[in-house]
């Protein structure tokens, strides 16, 4: 078999992951790059990113303008390049009820660990923006139930996200986090807590495994998972945090070729040419090819 080749691998999922006693850091992937380096990083698990893939395949934000279509290829593709469990974001479910079951199966065929699903309506937008509405709670109820009979197998997962902390208060999203988790929900995330004390809050308040999100310059508090392992989450996600750092370090080295004719004032924040061919696996796969025709020619001159 080509080791190099995911294809058959057994991959851990989300679900035992939660199982054990350290919290799971998922960081953001906007495309199969970044997976990459996110796996080699280390990391137990990858958050598949909305925005970051929106931008990444469209160049357009995250406003729900990336189709069901697009999104389950993007994670075909993801999880062909790496071994870790990926949560993917579902978004409002693309649709109706039925939309959203079909989003289910498609993203449990192309190998999703866990199916994120909010409360917004559509369309919806950033989760760290202002002006975001949440549908009723018996709409979400039903999205939950609709999600929980399209997945085929118990170790796919299902995280409902609220919303309603910005334009309802804590308690609201609190409330809504505890219907979901009985009604479906394996895991709950609140979005965008406003303060430390609230996600210790809702740590208290809420007893199903929890995610928090940290998103760099955002509206909530930047917390590292250290403390939020202490709070008593079990997920945390940095969905941001590699697209933000590779447009700002791309936008760097753009301005310095402008401005300088080259890059070289930046070659020290650069990785090399062998550095980033290793990440690729780029020997690997030459010498692959190699071992192939070299065994072609072989069986070939054998048969004179």
């Amino acid at each position: 078999m080509n080791q190099l080749s995911r294809a058959g691998r057994p991959r851990p999922s989300l679900r035992s992951l939660l199982q054990q006693d350290q919290i799971t850091v998922a960081p953001g992937a906007y495309d199969m790059l970044s997976a990459l380096l996110i796996e080699q990083a280390g990391f137990s698990c990858l958050y598949m990113t909305g925005n970051g893939q929106s931008a990444s395949a469209l160049g357009l934000p995250d406003l729900g303008m990336m189709s069901l279509s697009e999104m389950a290829e993007r994670l075909r593709r993801t999880v062909a390049t790496v071994g870790l469990p990926v949560i993917v974001d579902g978004d409002d479910g693309y649709g109706n009820l039925l939309t959203l079951q079909r989003a289910v199966r498609e993203f449990e065929a192309a190998g999703a660990s866990a199916i994120q699903l909010e409360d917004q309506v559509s369309p919806k937008r950033c989760g760290h923006e202002l002006g975001r509405e949440v549908v009723p709670v018996e709409e979400m109820i039903a999205r939950l139930r609709a999600a929980t009979d399209a997945r085929t197998s118990p170790d796919t997962l299902i995280i409902a996200r609220t919303d309603a902390r910005t334009g309802h208060g804590l308690g609201e999203a609190i409330r809504r986090g505890r219907i979901y988790a009985a009604n479906g929900a394996d895991v709950v995330f609140v979005e965008s807590p406003e303060s430390a004390d609230e996600f210790r809050e809702i740590a208290r308040a809420i007893q199903t495994p929890l995610l928090a999100n940290m998103v760099e310059t955002s509206r909530s508090p930047y917390l590292t998972w250290h403390t939020l392992q202490e709070m008593g989450f079990k997920i945390a996600i940095y969905p941001g945090t590699a697209f933000l750092a590779a447009a700002k370090a791309v936008q760097d080295a753009l301005a310095a070729i402008r401005q300088s004719g080259s890059a070289e004032p930046l070659l020290d924040r650069l990785m090399t040419l062998k550095q980033y061919h290793d990440v690729l696996h780029f020997q690997e796969y030459a010498a692959l090819e190699r071992s192939y025709r070299g065994q072609a020619a072989e069986a070939g001159g054998s048969g004179r």
